[in-house]
């Protein structure tokens, strides 16, 4: 039994006061945005409680699907080292960025730099490589496969893209991964799917991205960017998989509010004589007191089915 905490969309607050420099850009909207509509829901304490709860979990690993930071202020993204660092040893947690994390041109440079750590693949690692993305590590039965959408847009827009070279060395990682019978587990901020996100937030690339995973196959689909506890699914070589989302780790609870509050999903691996068993456990905040409950729980429907002698 292998065992997954996924969380997202951290918006690690409080926001630091940006500088007249730093706000001649798209940051002007979006530091209106947080002043807004973000700063009195979006709090650590509320990610301070449910990160309390994965660790009473005892997850083997944690996944961590973008937008760390807000703005991608110096001192943010600094700020989400630390963060990291309290979260768990590196080899035991893997992030990809999100759109806030590439908030302007130069900021996902400076991300790489400083979460390198938790986002390098195990050869890069043994290596001392740089990041690149897709990368790959490999814990137990499980391929954690980490892609990056994310990228720089103008204002008012939040879109990611995956382009040919990144889905290219994704088939083959699936490829190499799958021949080895490995439950394969792809991160990625956006969702790989129609309708889940709008025109000015979708992911560009979905039609690649979904070609690769229905060629090469994988189990699970994890993401993040809409703040939503939502289960797609994209068809795979002989089978659907599952693509799910999770609620934004430090949304607080409000009566009647457009996004669901905190919650992370925790995924439990094992493998069979007859393939993969996968359930999942959604925990979050039920109420104003922040008391964390478990919400639902389901069994995947996940990859191949193996041969029996």
């Amino acid at each position: 039994m292998f065992r997954i905490a996924h969380i997202s969309d951290i918006h690690l607050s409080p926001l630091p006061a940006p500088n007249l420099r730093e706000l001649i850009s798209k940051r002007i909207t979006g530091y209106i945005n947080w002043r807004s509509n973000r700063k009195g829901t979006m709090t650590g304490s509320t990610l301070d409680v449910l990160v309390a709860d994965i660790m009473e979990q005892k997850p083997d690993h944690i996944a961590v699907t973008g937008d760390l930071v807000n703005l991608a202020l110096d001192e943010e993204l600094e700020t989400a080292q630390r963060w990291l660092k309290s979260l768990g040893d590196p080899a035991n947690v893997s992030v990809v960025p999100g759109n806030h994390d590439a908030y302007v041109p130069g900021a996902l440079k400076k991300a790489r730099r400083l979460w390198e750590p938790w986002m390098r693949g195990d050869i890069e690692a043994a290596e001392n490589r740089p990041v690149e993305f897709p990368y790959l590590r490999v814990r137990g039965d499980v391929a954690l496969i980490g892609v990056s959408s994310a990228r720089a847009t103008a204002p008012f827009m939040a879109t990611g893209d995956i382009r040919d070279r990144q889905a290219r060395r994704l088939g083959e990682i699936l490829d190499e991964t799958g021949k080895r019978g490995l439950f394969r587990v792809i991160m990625i901020h956006h969702p790989p799917v129609r309708g889940a996100a709008p025109a000015h937030k979708r992911l560009l690339g979905i039609g690649l991205f979904q070609r690769t995973v229905s060629q090469f196959g994988a189990e699970l689909v994890l993401h993040g960017h809409t703040h939503l506890a939502t289960r797609h699914a994209i068809n795979g070589p002989d089978w659907e998989i599952p693509v799910v989302c999770v609620p934004a780790a430090s949304q607080g609870f409000e009566v009647g509010q457009h996004k669901p509050p905190a919650a992370f999903n925790l995924f439990s691996i094992a493998k069979t004589n007859a393939g993969w068993d996968c359930n999942m456990v959604e925990r979050g905040i039920v109420d104003a007191q922040m008391t964390i409950r478990t919400i639902r729980e389901h069994n995947l429907r996940v990859g191949r089915v193996f041969a029996t002698s």
